[in-house]
């Protein structure tokens, strides 16, 4: 290379080092979760504003949020919060003071700015008349920063987030976790709401574990104070914790109003070699679950294996029987475990009531199955296995009168790979036989987690009986994010990607439960992000609302 021209290339790269800008131009960007907002919640992230800044020495003194077509009559109150870093939504470090929701909204403090990335979350608070059908928008007019706005270069990300109401939350009457939702409408349309009161810690079984319910008679727009329907107290002079009674599943009949909540009782611990253990007092920390190794054995005696409880109410769900124990009556006494599958169970054409179980045969292997009642409950029987390596389900009564069982898949957690799907089966003989249903491990995907099917049935404009399915589960192969509703238009033999409306985006438990809350609503209740418990109420024309046959 010629010595001029390498002195003039190494002068022009000691140019560029020397007076090159310092920094990019400082920019905002703005991203909205999808995260249901709910009513009985201080605060609710929804618009995370990230300020870039490329200098030091800054200070943000203003802020300007609009609310982007929502409706002032929805919100109480607007908050700010500052995050150093990207991270999950947390109420702390709070700009400026809490604003009651008007048209302009300025937020006035005074802070430094780090140097990169800043992050910034505004929170409302719903107002008790939030409808539960409203739809919930954020937007930024301008940060200033020292004396001067900056601008976003759009003022509020696409699209509107769902409302919905916290029903049971972390610490709500002292209690540590609500898990495991059931949900149902009864005869005269009062929605009812099970669930896992875990008083003491999150974990399952053994613990001091109670069943409690909530009572709505305005479709979901309020909900009556909690009432516990299943506690076995201190039975057989044992502490609470070691009487958990969990996993409810509840039923109503639709021929005689009766409702049934089945919950699974665990009296002391089992150990892990299958002995039940003496002495157990307030101060034991032993602990086993019906689910491990030898933790519910063969037998039918408390001392043996987990109990099958269910309690029942005539009143439309105001008050409760005692416990009936239907261990003895349903269980094969070779089988480890028999128990609910949480959720709710449904009543056929003819008037039977059914029940999805699950539970543990002779070598300790999970199943799935039906138990059954043909004469308004008061006598049950339990079908052959649907199939086994699963746990978890539910069923709906397909058009042709058979029973389809769609259920949580052990092997999806590794055997299959990157094939993924729940299992499925039919019975027309109320599982006497099973038959593989064609979308069985092909459709339905899932983190191995439980999982709402439900038949809905409604008028077309030309008075016509339809009817349609719907699945809830976490939409997602290996974790428990994006809550979708999914709709069957066939029994459940395909269910069309344009049908699918996802909840919540975030990472949650991830059950759910689904129910008709009449002809044009849609109720479900989850294990969400923002909530222990979560209830939406969904309007049947946002979900099919591009279907072309005319409802």
């Amino acid at each position: 290379m010629n010595l001029k021209l390498l002195i003039f290339i190494i002068f022009i790269d000691i140019l560029f080092v020397c007076f090159k800008p310092n920094d990019q131009k400082d920019f905002i960007h703005l991203k909205q979760f999808n995260y249901p907002i709910l009513k009985g919640k201080e605060n609710n992230p929804v618009l995370r504003i990230c300020y870039v800044n490329n200098s030091n020495n800054k200070i943000l003194k203003r802020i300007k949020i609009n609310l982007s077509d929502t409706q002032l009559k929805d919100l109480d109150s607007i908050r700010i919060f500052q995050r150093k870093k990207d991270s999950v939504f947390r109420p702390k470090n709070q700009f400026g003071r809490t604003l009651a929701a008007a048209d302009d909204l300025i937020f006035n403090d005074s802070i430094i700015l780090n140097k990169g990335k800043n992050y910034l979350w505004v929170s409302y608070q719903l107002s008790n008349d939030c409808d539960l059908e409203s739809k919930i928008d954020a937007g930024l007019d301008y940060l200033v920063i020292d004396k001067n706005k900056v601008f976003p270069n759009e003022t509020s990300p696409e699209g509107k987030l769902r409302t919905g109401i916290a029903l049971r939350k972390h610490w709500d009457d002292k209690v540590h976790t609500y898990r495991i939702p059931g949900l149902v409408t009864c005869n005269k349309g009062t929605l009812l709401a099970v669930y896992d009161v875990r008083r003491d810690f999150g974990r399952d079984l053994q613990g001091n574990i109670d069943i409690g319910l909530s009572r709505s008679t305005n479709h979901g727009a309020t909900w009556e104070p909690m009432q516990i329907v299943l506690d076995m107290k201190t039975w057989g002079d044992l502490p609470e914790k070691f009487n958990g009674v969990s996993d409810a599943s509840i039923l109503v009949d639709r021929n005689s109003n009766t409702i049934f909540v089945a919950g699974l009782w665990m009296h002391g611990v089992i150990n892990s070699e299958g002995k039940w253990m003496e002495g157990l007092n307030e101060k034991s920390r032993d602990w086993n679950h019906q689910w491990r190794n030898k933790g519910s054995q063969p037998g039918l005696d408390v001392k043996q294996t987990s109990q099958f409880l269910i309690v029942k109410s005539t009143d439309d769900g105001k008050t409760w029987s005692k416990p009936i124990n239907l261990t003895k009556m349903c269980k094969d006494p070779k089988w480890w475990l028999w128990a609910p599958a949480p959720g709710h169970g449904i009543t056929l054409r003819d008037g039977t009531l059914v029940f999805p179980t699950q539970g543990r045969d002779e070598n300790g292997k999970p199943f799935s199955n039906i138990t059954f009642s043909k004469d308004n409950g008061n006598t049950w029987q339990t079908s052959n296995f649907a199939y086994q390596n699963t746990t978890e389900s539910m069923a709906v009564e397909l058009s042709d009168g058979s029973i389809m069982l769609n259920m949580r898949d052990n092997k999806n957690r590794k055997e299959k790979g990157d094939r993924n799907g729940r299992a499925i089966c039919t019975t027309n003989d109320l599982g006497k036989t099973w038959k593989e249903h064609l979308t069985s491990h092909e459709t339905l995907i899932e983190p191995v987690c439980m999982a709402s099917i439900h038949k809905h049935t409604f008028k077309d404009k030309n008075g016509g009986q339809r009817s349609i399915l719907l699945f809830s589960n976490p939409n997602d192969k290996r974790k428990r994010i994006k809550q979708t509703i999914k709709v069957s238009f066939d029994d459940g033999n395909t269910w069309p990607k344009k049908y699918w409306l996802e909840l919540d985006e975030g990472k949650a438990a991830g059950y759910s439960c689904l129910t008709s809350i009449d002809e044009n609503n849609i109720g479900i209740l989850y294990e969400g992000s923002q909530s222990q418990i979560t209830f939406q109420k969904i309007p049947l024309n946002e979900l099919i609302k591009d279907d072309q046959t005319d409802y």
